[in-house]
């Protein structure tokens, strides 16, 4: 190795991984890594509502940090949701240990010509404050991550009400409605776009699009509708801060995908990382994408599964993480485990000596 991971900090790790670059160790941080698995979450979870934890920044500062400080991660992720945005653009927004809940969904042509493009830092400044507040307190040297839903999760959220199975409401909409069903996305993208350019300017070193739901598409509905959204966000924000784009259970739509016009892929764990690497190449860096069960297993099953995926990129533009957000009750050391696991192996350690020669 020419590059000792004790001369490259946090932040210039994260933003060679992102660019492709072979890195001397993987950075790691994890989805939904602030959360109900961590005791001194739950402490403050107790004394306040999930809405009033976003809309606090000294609140969502302290509920960020917690990861950082329990289990050093290398990224550290701003706490909110992506329906703030939904409630910006004035729906009614219920967040609670049940799931989310928008009482008066988005179901016609006025109900879209009522959502309104709003300013982040009027209608959401708590967000880019959190940010701020952030950076301040972990220095420049710690990626600073924001983030947003994309267009078509957010759009389910917006017209379902309540996520239920078959998403039949929503795309009952979409195939009545096509035109107005894409005057709905345009809104949401048109929200994103300044919505993100906040965060950024707040600090944030990189952002996140959250797309949970694409897998629900079939090819063709997520190239008509949902992959031109993101390619508009994308190509908002193009040059300013890398871009990584999460989907889920998004295997048959990965050539449609690796369109997006993102910095990086954030796969889940149903997919082969080896194979996405064969099929896109070496440009478009990948995140993940160990499945969050795992952290339910003995030591050496994690261990295992971390080193696999380190393993299969072999360093080169891999931003180790899960394939989708950490679980409830997982146990605090086992997701140390994991983090430890990523940072403590050097690439050249990583791979086994068949491969070396």
């Amino acid at each position: 190795m020419t590059l000792q991971t004790a001369a490259i900090n946090r932040k210039d790790l994260f933003l060679r991984a992102c660019r492709g670059e072979v890195v001397p160790r993987v950075p790691v941080w994890m989805m939904r890594q602030a959360g109900r698995y961590l005791p001194e979450y739950r402490e403050i979870r107790a004394k306040h509502a999930f809405l009033e934890v976003c809309k606090t920044p000294q609140l969502a500062v302290e509920v960020s940090l917690q990861p950082f400080r329990r289990l050093g991660v290398d990224a550290v992720i701003v706490f909110s949701d992506i329906l703030i945005p939904a409630e910006a653009m004035g729906l009614q927004l219920e967040l609670g240990d049940a799931g989310p809940n928008l009482p008066h969904p988005v179901r016609s042509k006025l109900d879209v010509e009522r959502l309104k493009i709003f300013d982040p830092e009027t209608e959401t400044g708590f967000l880019p404050e959190a940010i701020r507040r952030i950076v301040k307190s972990i220095g420049p040297e710690v990626p600073v991550l924001g983030f947003a839903g994309a267009p078509w999760t957010l759009a389910t959220y917006m017209v379902e009400g309540k996520m239920r199975e078959g998403f039949a409401t929503v795309k009952s909409f979409l195939y009545h409605e096509p035109k107005m069903f894409r005057a709905l996305l345009q809104r949401i993208v048109q929200a994103t776009i300044p919505y993100l350019r906040a965060q950024i300017a707040a600090g944030a070193t990189a952002v996140q699009l959250f797309d949970t739901w694409c897998g629900e598409l079939n090819l063709q509905d997520y190239e008509d509708f949902a992959l031109p959204a993101v390619q508009e966000i994308i190509a908002g924000l193009v040059g300013v801060v890398p871009v990584i784009y999460y989907t889920k259970a998004s295997q048959h739509l990965l050539p449609a995908v690796a369109r997006c016009g993102a910095n990086v892929l954030s796969m889940d764990w149903r997919m082969d990382l080896a194979e996405i690497r064969n099929t896109l190449g070496p440009k478009i860096a990948l995140q993940g994408n160990v499945d969050p069960a795992v952290l339910f297993g003995p030591a050496e099953k994690i261990r295992e599964a971390a080193l696999g995926a380190i393993n299969s990129l072999n360093g080169h533009g891999h931003i180790l993480n899960l394939g989708h957000g950490i679980l409830q009750h997982t146990p605090v050391e086992n997701a140390q485990l994991f983090v430890e696991t990523g940072q403590r192996t050097l690439i050249h350690q990583a791979i086994p000596a068949a491969q070396e020669r």
